[in-house]
């Protein structure tokens, strides 16, 4: 293995800065995610003890709910996943400049591909967790509309 002077490595460390803070990015991402997903688990338990404790008519707003709550939960730990996949991504982006530079590799190609892969992955997590905003306000709706008096009363 040829020896590699600090002027070579100069330039990758300079490239590696934005991988890096693309994995910062994603934690503060991931940090709302899993905060999202906790109120969502927290909200479904308590719909569950309100469930059990509620006549028959009100059940089913109340089951429509927890089913869209349990959805967003699924929605959520996909999200999770690919968020996850694309920091772990970056991590290999990483690793792999250093050692292309360091081995004097060519490696482009798939250099390329693990960025396109990783940009993919956080495109696919960020759309999934809109989609998991439009559930919330989807559930939302449904409890404001239950808990409407009725004309009757």
């Amino acid at each position: 293995m040829p020896e590699t002077s600090l002027h070579e490595i100069i330039p990758v460390l300079q490239v590696a800065i934005g991988p890096v803070i693309l994995i910062s990015g994603v934690g503060l991402l991931l940090l709302t995610m899993t905060n999202r997903l906790g109120r969502a688990i927290d909200r479904a338990r308590h719909l569950a003890g309100e469930l059990g404790r509620s006549s028959a008519e009100k059940r089913a707003p109340i089951q429509a709910q927890v089913n869209i709550i349990y959805r967003r939960a699924k929605i959520l730990r996909l999200s999770i996943a690919l968020s996850v996949t694309s920091a772990l991504l970056a991590a290999v982006l990483i690793t792999t400049l250093f050692l292309t530079a360091l081995m004097n590799l060519a490696l482009v190609t798939f250099i390329c591909l693990i960025f396109i892969t990783c940009m993919c992955s956080l495109v696919v997590s960020l759309l999934l967790f809109i989609y998991d905003i439009q559930l919330s306000l989807t559930a939302l709706k449904l409890e404001i509309e239950t808990s409407k008096p009725s004309a009757g009363s």
